[in-house]
């Protein structure tokens, strides 16, 4: 870890600090380098298209031109396409399909998890290398690559957080490290006690009680960040991501305090 020298170091160094699990800089020495960051910058909101119980970014859709099998030559029926209606041969994957489309999700913060993971088993029964072990070099190679595709959507689109962040990278915005010192320096404030709370966690049931209340801190901040994905305000959910990073961060320090109670 490192100290990047400017106007908000203080907030730097204790965002690292917090998401990478260390502390080891006094709050009288933090706090006083911890600086106000200007407000009212102007936003531009991106336009959303709008659909019942739905909502789709621009970018959300990728190429929908159909291709021809690479065995047969015949016209595929639906994009993506894991295999070809006419000689059910497997297909190589979509390039740069999004990982709703895949997993036949809605464009939605709230996706029907079981719904999701009906899908991937589903795909991964027919998709997965063990099927075509006896096949030729190209349709394991396919398989290979459908079947790791098919993987990285689901875990993607499983966790909130995950799936937050993906659906602000089809809009072209990242959280990047480093790039979240605008965050409210009591807000981590706030966290650096609840780190310290994990740490000093005596019980099971002390690091439990921290896990209930993140867990549902967690839940709270699913439902804003929703409400504003839906409204379009692409920077006050990436906001909420980045607060919801650091919660995520605390549930898994839990975790790994109870374990070391068993």
């Amino acid at each position: 870890m490192f100290l990047r020298i400017g106007r908000s170091s203080g907030a730097v160094l204790l965002s690292r600090c917090l998401l990478t699990g260390g502390l080891s800089v006094p709050k009288a020495a933090w706090s006083r380098n911890v600086t106000a960051l200007a407000v009212g910058r102007t936003r531009r909101r991106r336009e959303l298209f709008y659909y019942p119980n739905e909502v789709c970014f621009r970018n959300c859709s990728t190429s929908q031109a159909k291709m021809n099998c690479w065995n047969c030559k015949q016209l595929l029926d639906s994009v993506p396409a894991f295999f070809c209606n006419s000689c059910k041969t497997i297909q190589p994957p979509a390039e740069g399909e999004s990982y709703f489309k895949i997993m036949d999700c809605d464009y939605t913060f709230t996706v029907d998890t079981q719904k999701l993971q009906r899908r991937y088993l589903h795909l991964q029964r027919f998709l997965h290398p063990d099927n075509f072990s006896q096949r030729s070099a190209k349709e394991r190679e396919y398989s290979e690559s459908q079947s790791a595709l098919v993987n990285r959507a689901y875990k993607t689109l499983l966790k909130p957080l995950s799936r937050g962040l993906y659906m602000l990278e089809l809009e072209g915005m990242h959280l990047e490290e480093g790039t979240d010192s605008g965050t409210d320096s009591a807000f981590l404030m706030r966290l650096m006690e609840i780190n310290e709370a994990v740490d000093e966690a005596q019980t099971p049931e002390d690091a439990e009680e921290i896990g209930r209340d993140t867990r549902g801190k967690l839940a709270d901040l699913t439902g804003q960040i929703d409400a504003a994905l839906h409204k379009g305000e692409l920077h006050a959910a990436k906001a909420l991501l980045v607060q919801m990073k650091y919660y995520a961060n605390i549930e898994e320090k839990v975790k790994g305090k109870l374990s070391e109670f068993m």
